[in-house]
């Protein structure tokens, strides 16, 4: 599958490609700080193409991942994981239908009491999710 997304001003485009169209929730608070609740993500593996290149900030999370948004507006566009090579997009970023399915949460050992969503997922805790990395998988 195929997607477009830009950011608010339109100064960054992007085009992805994504196997699926799973999504994943993640409850990390670092997650929840950058983006104000949980992030809701898309993995497009390594397919990004970038227009506008030049107004993209790449923040450096931790020593595995970058985050990436528009310099000029502020819009979240994606999460890298360096490693990889791998790019998981906000959803909402995505200008396409909602055919998505929740699949699965991690770090949902973080995930705060107040919210909750409906469908079942496959949950993983934070330490699942290191280990998980770890073990290349």
């Amino acid at each position: 599958m195929k997607g477009k997304g830009k950011c608010l001003c339109g100064s960054v485009e992007l085009e992805v490609e994504y196997a699926s169209n799973e999504l994943g929730a993640c409850h990390c608070s670092m997650c929840r700080n950058w983006s104000g609740g949980p992030m809701l993500v898309i993995d497009c593996s390594d397919s990004a193409k970038i227009s506008g290149e030049s107004n993209v900030v790449r923040y450096k999370s931790s020593d595995w991942a970058e985050r990436g948004f528009c310099g000029k507006c502020g819009t979240h566009l994606f999460y890298f994981l360096v490693p990889n090579n791998q790019y998981h997009l906000p959803v909402g970023l995505l200008m396409s239908g909602d055919d998505y399915k929740l699949t699965h949460q991690i770090f949902i050992d973080e995930k705060p009491e107040y919210y909750e969503f409906k469908n079942e997922t496959q949950n993983m805790t934070g330490a699942e999710v290191f280990a998980h990395f770890e073990s290349g998988e």
